[in-house]
């Protein structure tokens, strides 16, 4: 049997960003570069002080207690592990570009808890709400589990005497020692352009280019977190949204959450779209940084109100015959019945009928700019313009 979250997007989405979307233009970077070797006990104070920050989770914790242990025995012998990138937004105000899961092993054995995985998505949550876990939080079994490392018991020559010990158990001197390994950082500045921080999105791509690639969402929402991005998040859980979207519970790659931006991208400047696509989220979620709690407030009671209005005409909405959730239905759809409501600075929501919806999306104009070329500008004005002329 596959569990859900073994299904990859392209089984539950179509209408998404086609290859002519990759962005190929060239940027020149004019950055600084500093390697500095902290200790380990500086970097868990570094967290716990919110100097270094791990904004949403970046792509959320994904390693199993058996490769966080292999983490911490590797500190613990002394063998070298890959340096840490860290850029440099302000003084004393760092964000983790590459090391996430290293930085979190090492946060969760000194807190001798590890984090069960069906909770990762809430803990995410408390962790950003409560500027690191509350100890509450951390000694509660419903989050966490003991953080007892999980390796070889015997080694070729002897017992592995670091098995099943956790950082409470350690010997002294082991913990000392630990306490005291230090980790190559690297600190990124960028000097120039003067763009906002846009070589964080490029060295996230390249520096993930040999392994498993992050998706443009998860590198967004380390760069670019917001108050409007929190908001984001909430309304991702809304129950109404889940009905409508092709499972339960939140992508483990945060593809619904672009969804939903791409969305609010779309009503608020759609007249202005022009390709790549992953530029126009990137200049829009720098945007939304500076919306005041007012506007936030009204995007989040707007798509709640949109969302139990889709949700009252079908579940099944924005799927194909198929059985996929198509993105572009979904922008189109959104963006032609908020707009109004929108425009008046009003919670007006219009409505449809699932006969006008099956018109859409057998309409074969409609059909041909969501298959092909997708991103282009024309085919957006087209879905969009076409959407409101049918709905």
């Amino acid at each position: 049997m596959i569990e859900e979250n073994e299904i990859s997007d392209d089984q539950r989405y179509e209408g998404d960003s086609d290859p002519q979307d990759s962005d190929t233009s060239f940027t020149e970077y004019e950055i600084s570069a500093s390697p500095n070797d902290f200790n380990i006990r500086t970097l868990y104070d570094f967290i716990n002080s919110g100097i270094v920050k791990i904004p949403g989770f970046q792509r959320n914790y994904v390693w199993d207690i058996k490769r966080a242990s292999k983490l911490i025995e590797s500190l613990l012998i002394g063998i070298p592990i890959p340096q840490i990138f860290l850029y440099e937004q302000a003084k004393n105000n760092f964000l983790v570009i590459d090391g996430q899961q290293r930085y979190f092993t090492i946060y969760f054995f000194k807190n001798k808890r590890f984090p069960k995985k069906e909770k990762r998505f809430e803990l995410r949550r408390i962790f950003e709400d409560s500027k690191g876990i509350p100890e509450s939080i951390l000694a509660d079994n419903d989050y966490f589990v003991d953080f007892n490392l999980a390796l070889p018991e015997q080694l070729p020559d002897k017992k592995n005497r670091f098995n099943k010990r956790n950082y409470a158990t350690l010997d002294e001197e082991d913990r000392i020692a630990f306490d005291l390994r230090t980790i190559r950082n690297i600190i990124i500045k960028q000097n120039t352009p003067d763009d906002g921080d846009s070589v964080v999105f490029e060295i996230f791509n390249r520096l993930n280019s040999g392994g498993v690639n992050l998706k443009p969402q998860e590198i967004r929402t380390s760069l670019y977190h917001s108050k409007f991005y929190d908001m984001l998040y909430r309304i991702n859980l809304d129950e109404n949204w889940r009905k409508l979207t092709p499972q339960g519970t939140p992508d483990l790659n945060m593809k619904d959450v672009e969804i939903l931006l791409r969305g609010f991208a779309m009503l608020v400047d759609h007249e202005n779209y022009k390709p790549s696509l992953t530029k126009f989220l990137n200049n829009f979620s720098a945007k939304a940084r500076k919306y005041s709690d007012q506007e936030i407030d009204y995007f989040e009671k707007l798509f709640v109100k949109f969302a139990d209005t889709a949700v009252r005409i079908d579940p099944k909405l924005f799927f194909t015959k198929a059985g996929r959730f198509n993105i572009t239905i979904y922008e189109a759809i959104f963006v032609v019945l908020t707009e109004g409501g929108y425009s008046a600075k009003s919670l007006s929501i219009k409505t449809t009928i699932m006969e006008k919806v099956r018109k859409l999306k057998e309409d074969n104009e409609f059909v041909a700019a969501s298959q092909s070329n997708t991103t282009s500008s024309a085919n957006v004005i087209l879905r969009i313009n076409k959407a409101a002329e049918i709905l």
